[in-house]
């Protein structure tokens, strides 16, 4: 048994986390016959719609089925997609009554972070194909888990690490592999968003009409509705995710496991906090450094709340990566790549060009991808384990930020080695009758 198997099997409860009875596994499902590829989607607000859309501009595609626990928004996307294609789908509350549907090939997850890991191994359980919004899981033991069931119940799974599929970041890496750069000593990537600012503090409601409040929160801690936990807000409480580093990081630093073809460091610290806005609601840091060794590189993570700065770059609070070379800089982000060159003696390192612009959306060349995926059995651009890589980064991140520890990773067992309180925060806590259940 390898050591990453026994690190698992030691979870003990904290396993994948389901609610379906096994009766519902279907591995041997395929779908390359079929002429229309049936989806549904779980969260259908924000970019759990936008993935909907991009997938359902391929041909021979439809959607069945909804599922939210906001009815009064439940409502308004089946209308939607009424009047867009002509068909309503069925709308669900849970999404193990949506999993039932015997004609659904694949689902979308576009709900909290917190819900990831059940919805998507409850997902491939039921014989369905994946797309799972990033990062895949609020915790590590989680996005563990969830590679476990895709690789167990052999389905496609997609990862929203959209990149991954976009010609613009595919060629600015693919420059970067020729060597042009020298050797890379340092990557630095960094979220310096314009938003941030008047995000007050207000008291406790009861829920909006129409909205499950205790589904909502299913595995997190019982709590009393406040608005600024959820919808898109959701992202700076730590029972639901993990911030600016679990957001932007974990596209940024995807870019700079791919490009870097690395998959963890070797020991990560960080430093931070609420510095630019002490009192406002938000639980994870507005300011955040994070220094990663590689071995052969060091990785730094910057975030700053309404600061609205793009080093390297023109465009201002766009969140990007630059490659540090001996010879010159490739500095990347959504809008834009350019190579700044060193020089030396009165001369460039290396060769200058004007930069490159993207022209293409990179959302709907992922979703096409996860299309063909599901017809060829194929694995698609963002795998499962590069979703769980990605989330591994930013997870070891926050908890070096919440201990304040160096803290040391040992990826070949799957621990941190010289914190048993950081160890402690690989796995979550789930509230009943919520639990994990144990992959063999």
């Amino acid at each position: 048994m390898s050591n990453r198997r026994k690190f698992l099997k030691n979870l003990g409860a904290a396993s994948i986390a389901t609610t379906l009875p096994i009766s519902h596994i279907s591995t041997s499902q395929t779908v390359k016959n079929k002429d229309v590829i049936h989806v549904g989607l779980i969260g259908v607000n924000g970019m759990g719609w936008w993935d909907l859309i991009s997938f359902l501009n391929n041909k021979d595609t439809k959607c069945t089925a909804l599922c939210d626990v906001d009815a009064g928004l439940l409502k308004s996307r089946a209308e939607e997609l009424e009047t867009m294609n002509g068909h309503r789908p069925k709308t669900f509350t849970k999404h193990e009554e949506l999993l039932k549907m015997k004609d659904l090939d694949a689902v979308i997850i576009g709900t909290p972070d917190h819900w990831h890991c059940i919805q998507m191994t409850d997902a491939c359980m039921a014989g369905k194909d994946v797309y799972v919004e990033k990062p895949i899981a609020n915790s590590i033991a989680e996005a563990e888990l969830m590679v476990k069931a895709t690789r167990k119940y052999n389905r496609v799974v997609q990862v929203g690490q959209w990149q991954r599929s976009d010609p613009h970041w595919i060629t600015a890496l693919e420059y970067l592999n020729t060597g042009a750069l020298g050797r890379i000593r340092q990557v630095k990537a960094w979220a310096n968003v314009n938003y941030g600012r008047g995000f007050e503090v207000v008291p406790d409601t009861e829920p909006p009409h129409g909205v499950d409040y205790n589904r909502w929160l299913g595995p997190a801690i019982e709590r009393p509705f406040n608005k600024n936990r959820f919808h898109g807000s959701f992202r700076y409480f730590w029972d639901y995710a993990g911030g600016l580093m679990t957001d932007w990081g974990v596209h940024m630093l995807d870019m700079v496991l791919l490009g870097m073809n690395v998959t963890a460091p070797k020991s990560v610290v960080a430093i931070g906090g609420k510095l630019a806005f002490p009192n406002n609601a938000a639980e994870t840091p507005d300011t955040l450094t994070t220094v990663y060794d590689f071995g052969g590189f060091s990785l730094i993570w910057e975030q700053f709340m309404a600061m609205g700065t793009s080093p390297y770059l023109e465009e201002t609070g766009e969140p990007g990566v630059a490659f540090i070379g001996e010879k010159g800089i490739l500095a990347v982000n959504r809008s834009s790549w350019k190579v700044i060159p060193i020089q030396e003696d009165g001369k460039y390192l290396t060769e200058v060009f004007p930069p490159r612009k993207s022209t293409i959306n990179g959302v709907e060349l992922h979703a096409k991808n996860f299309y063909e995926c599901i017809k060829s059995r194929k694995d698609p651009n963002c795998t499962i384990e590069m979703g769980r890589n990605a989330a591994l980064v930013a997870h070891l991140g926050n908890i070096a930020y919440k201990t304040g520890k160096k803290l040391e990773w040992d990826n070949h067992k799957g621990i941190i080695t010289n914190s048993t309180e950081a160890n402690a925060l690989l796995k979550p806590s789930y509230r009943a009758p919520w639990k994990l259940w144990q992959v063999d």
